[in-house]
C-alpha cells in the first residue's frame, strides 16, 4: 500500500449511511481538533493498543528521515481511551488528507464516557488505522529506542518532540494511562536533560 491512502479512504464506507457519524481519536486527534464538531465526549474502544510504530512522511518527520508517531495494535484485552467526535460527513474531505500517510479509515464501536468514566452510549465510530502493510509502518523498537528516533525527527507540522509531549499532556488531561506513550516521554525527557 502506497503512503498517500487519501482516495482509498474516499471510498472506504458510505458516510451518508449513518444516522449520525462519530470519529474516534487516539492520538493527535485528541489534541489537534482543527476540524468542526458537533459534539465531542471522551470514549474507549477495546482491543486495542496505542504504538509509535508508524512513520510520519509529513507531518513530524520527511520522506528521508520520517518522525514515529502513533497507530493501534490489536491487543485483545486491552482498552484505549481517546476522544469522540460527533462530525458531518463533510470533515472527512480534510481528514483523508490529513491522515492520508499510511492510515486507512475503519469502523470501529466506540463507548462513550462521562466525565466519572461511566459508560453513555454504545455508538458506531471511525477511526483511521495504520496497518503493518502500509508503505510507512516502522514497526516496533524498544521504547528507548523510539525516544531517541523520536528526539531527532521534524516535519512540516514541527518537531515529533512535540507530538509526544502534547500527546502525553493531553492523555493526563483525559485522565488516561498508557504505559507505552509514558515510558517514552521519560526516555524523551532523559535525551532532553542530557
Amino acid at each position: 500500500m502506497s503512503h498517500d491512502t487519501s482516495k482509498q479512504n474516499q471510498s472506504r464506507q458510505n458516510l451518508s449511511n449513518y444516522h449520525e457519524i462519530w470519529l474516534f481519536g487516539y492520538g493527535s486527534l485528541i489534541y489537534k481538533v482543527d476540524f468542526p464538531f458537533l459534539d465531542k465526549q471522551k470514549a474507549v474502544i477495546n482491543g486495542w493498543q496505542r504504538k509509535f510504530w508508524q512513520g510520519s512522511h509529513d507531518h513530524r518527520g520527511t520522506p528521508e528521515r520520517p518522525g514515529r508517531v502513533l497507530t493501534l495494535i490489536e491487543s485483545p484485552g486491552s482498552e484505549c481511551m481517546g476522544m469522540a467526535y460527533r462530525v458531518t460527513e463533510e470533515v472527512f474531505e480534510h481528514l483523508n488528507i490529513r491522515e492520508k500517510n499510511g492510515y486507512l479509515r475503519h469502523e470501529i464501536e466506540c463507548r462513550l464516557l462521562d466525565s466519572h468514566n461511566q459508560i453513555t452510549k454504545i455508538v458506531k465510530g471511525l477511526i483511521y488505522i495504520a496497518s503493518p502493510e502500509n508503505a510507512a509502518y516502522l514497526g516496533p523498537l524498544p521504547e528507548s529506542d523510539i525516544a531517541e528516533h523520536i528526539a531527532r525527527s521534524e516535519g512540516p507540522s514541527g518537531k515529533n518532540s512535540e507530538y509526544l509531549l502534547l500527546l502525553a499532556e493531553a492523555l493526563r488531561n483525559l485522565g488516561a494511562h498508557d504505559e507505552h506513550v509514558f515510558t517514552i516521554e521519560n526516555h524523551l525527557n532523559d535525551i532532553i536533560d542530557r
